[in-house]
């Protein structure tokens, strides 16, 4: 068994390149486990079901999207209240902030699952869905969509898991859930015939026994903090305190659900349906590559939120300076891999040729801006650690939104389907600009502010 009390010390004594590699390299590797089983579910749909079929499930992504972003708006939003709390020495109120985060994640996803249940198709066609794909996206959806409390509980609890200083047991959830899909899609798919409606009842299996088994933890004696039934009653000010930091991810998440509705209405007039298909199959790639930062952020959030709240500033930015480093390696690994080997990644998806050619000219522009993208998502996650949820709000909508949006409207007017698959990168490289100077002047501020406290 864990001692709690040695869980949270070495957030503050450890080294910070061991404690980034123990916390992260568990995120790491559950959050691109489950990127590798959405990658595997449009393969399995792409090969068995067929190239609309990959169309039809890229209309879901606003679905999924917003989905998850719910379950982000608790989970985040808990996770970095708990690791500041933890580093105040404040248990009873971290134990608060985990139950209200249970009751808040039931209310708010049940009234979203209920909304997009009732409104599907009619929002499936707003997403630039066609008669030949819409038939696949609601067959998909109608079957996920009642798993959405299972999604949001099972990835906002694990990042509570995570932050509460159990990093491999997070990984263990996330690997679990994957393990299952994957094992159960060509299952359903191939043997049993059960096509698209297949991959979805896997996927919802998988976030039922991840649910189970990370709420379990909360249970056991030996976990850090516990549920308890007396803290599961709402209280406004720790409401508040979730909602506040859980708007930055949750900003984010809802701002890319609209951009890529956007996209798919923009992609539908210059280049069809197989356009749709080739952007789910992009989206996937790079999904795969930005999880992984995701994963590197997930590890680093208590570090950093612990350490601010512990007042140990130099370790704090030391955190940041490690995240960046590490991250911008990675997202140029994305890069080389998008710029070089392009026709082989969309190739694992489909035979159709078509299709082939048009996700290889998609991908190899949509990643021309990944080697300063990482370091763009670190900077943000850094704002929403230390409480800082307005700057990293600005910061999500930058590159999600308000760079994002312009780019997608006067750029394929002028390029074509080209100017279409252009908007991304552009959009990278300016959100990126943005966010150096952002943490440039907050460095330099923080730092004159702590000198004056010193000479007082």
């Amino acid at each position: 068994m864990s001692n709690p009390a040695i869980v949270t010390n070495k957030l503050a004594t450890e080294n910070i390149g061991k404690l980034i590699w123990n916390y992260s390299l568990p995120a790491i590797i559950g959050t691109v486990v489950m990127s590798l089983y959405n990658v595997v579910d449009r393969v399995f749909i792409g090969q068995g079901v067929g190239a609309l079929a990959i169309s039809g499930i890229a209309l879901t992504f606003p679905f999924m999207i917003l989905l998850m972003a719910f379950g982000m708006l608790i989970g985040a939003g808990s996770a970095s209240r708990i690791s500041i709390t933890l580093g105040e020495n404040d248990k009873e109120k971290a134990e608060k902030i985990l139950s209200n985060a249970f009751t808040l994640t039931i209310l708010i996803s049940g009234t979203a699952i209920i909304l997009s249940y009732i409104f599907l198709k009619d929002l499936l066609e707003l997403f630039g869905g066609t008669e030949q794909t819409v038939k696949y996206a609601e067959d998909y959806m109608r079957i996920i969509i009642p798993g959405g409390i299972f999604s949001a509980l099972n990835f906002g609890f694990n990042n509570i898991m995570r932050a509460a200083g159990y990093p491999g047991k997070a990984m263990y959830t996330m690997v679990i859930c994957a393990v299952i899909n994957i094992i159960l899609d060509p299952i359903f798919i191939f043997v049993f015939n059960w096509g698209i409606q297949g991959a979805a009842i896997a996927t919802n299996i998988s976030y039922v026994v991840g649910t189970v088994w990370v709420l379990s933890h909360f249970f056991l004696k030996s976990s850090n903090i516990r549920f308890h039934r007396k803290n599961l009653r709402l209280e406004k000010d720790i409401v508040k305190a979730i909602l506040s930091i859980g708007m930055s991810p949750f900003s984010m998440q809802l701002a890319t659900s609209l951009i890529i509705v956007l996209v798919n209405t923009t992609l539908i007039h210059y280049g069809g349906d197989l356009a749709i298909g080739a952007f789910g199959i992009v989206n996937s790639i790079n999904t795969l590559v930005i999880m992984i930062i995701i994963g590197l952020n997930q590890g680093t959030q208590p570090i950093v939120g612990y350490n601010f709240g512990a007042r140990l500033y130099d370790r704090m930015f030391k955190t940041l300076k490690y995240a960046v480093i590490i991250a911008t390696g990675m997202s140029t690994f994305g890069f080389i891999i998008g710029t070089f080997f392009p026709t082989l990644m969309t190739s694992m998806f489909t035979h159709d040729e078509e299709l082939k050619s048009i996700g290889t000219e998609a991908l190899r522009i949509s990643v021309i801006m990944f080697p300063i993208i990482g370091s763009q998502i670190v900077i943000t996650n850094f704002f929403q650690s230390i409480g800082k949820a307005k700057i990293s709000i600005f910061l999500s909508l930058t590159r999600q939104f308000l760079f994002l949006v312009p780019s997608l409207l006067l750029l394929p007017p002028i390029f074509g389907l080209t100017g279409a698959w252009s908007a991304m990168p552009v959009s990278d490289g300016l959100a990126s600009i943005v966010s150096y100077i952002t943490i440039y002047l907050f460095v330099r501020r923080f730092n004159a502010k702590l000198r004056l406290i010193k000479s007082e």
